[in-house]
């Protein structure tokens, strides 16, 4: 893959900006993230977010919850798209990963992301 794959987080309320923020942060990586909220919208409108945000572009869909108005809008703008892939129960140690494998294929990415984010989640 040439381009480097783009990740949009899409979450309720205030969580996709505050996720994208520490990652940058943390990882020193800017641009390889863009946060989309629901705040204040409607299925529709969400829809026209992430396609502002994701267009076209191979990458990566990140979303909060396995269901709910964030993943019903992500998938209604990614029907039979293969170069796009979308990920639930986004954490933040999947997305600092992502943003330093980002020349991945998006299935691969998708795969990497959802490894990393359960090796994240432990009960001790």
């Amino acid at each position: 893959m040439s381009a480097e794959l783009l990740g949009v987080v899409v979450c309720h309320g205030p969580l996709a900006p505050a996720l994208v923020a520490a990652v940058e942060e943390v990882s020193g990586v800017r641009g390889g993230l863009i946060p989309v909220s629901n705040s204040g919208c409607d299925r529709e409108q969400i829809e026209r977010k992430i396609e502002a945000a994701m267009g076209d572009r191979p990458g990566l869909i990140f979303v909060d919850m396995p269901s709910g108005s964030c993943l019903f809008a992500a998938l209604r703008q990614r029907p039979n798209a293969s170069h796009q892939r979308i990920v639930t129960g986004v954490n933040l140690a999947m997305l600092l990963d992502f943003v330093f494998h980002r020349q991945l294929e998006p299935a691969a990415a998708a795969s990497r992301a959802l490894e990393v984010g359960a090796r994240a989640m432990v009960s001790r």
